[in-house]
């Protein structure tokens, strides 16, 4: 499997698989799906979008941009996704090396995560595991698709 910069090719299997991570509403603040041109947009409008793919097939992929701009438009902000059926095969990894890499090479100092849900521990375990820095907790910072708040931990790393 490698992960690539995304292709005009990649747009569907990209949205359904972001589609899919939104539907769950456990993870993503964003609420409504998106369609054939809200996702061509969305996915042109960021610094770098990667895919995890193998024999044309694309199982994950991540968007890359500012986290803010002008003096702090040095930090990034990335989000990951990982199609369910392929969950627990590392793609995840994958995806996070070589968001650094490319977030690197593209000028940005620090990537900051601002708002990952407490409850979600593989990917905190995993930003844990690569280095990530736990900025602290934002009680009750995520509704959750049921109603319910979660707290949120921010993380960062410099690159």
């Amino acid at each position: 499997m490698i992960v690539r910069k995304y292709k005009t090719d990649d747009l569907s299997a990209m949205i359904a698989i972001w589609n899919e991570v939104v539907e769950e509403g456990v993870a993503f603040p964003q609420e409504e799906p998106l369609d054939a041109e809200t996702g061509a947009d969305f996915f042109a409008a960021q610094s770098y979008c990667g895919v995890a793919a193998e024999d044309g097939t694309v199982f994950g992929l991540y968007i890359l941009h500012p986290n803010n701009v002008g003096r702090c438009g040095h930090i990034c902000n990335a989000s990951y996704a990982v199609s369910s059926a392929s969950r627990g095969k590392h793609i995840g990894e994958k995806l996070v090396m070589d968001c650094l890499e490319t977030a690197s090479k593209l000028g940005f100092k620090i990537l900051q995560f601002n708002a990952v849900v407490e409850t979600n521990v593989h990917a905190r375990h995993l930003y844990e595991r690569m280095g990530f820095t736990q900025l602290g907790v934002i009680p009750k910072g995520f509704r959750m698709k049921d109603g319910r708040y979660e707290n949120i931990c921010p993380y960062y790393i410099e690159l």
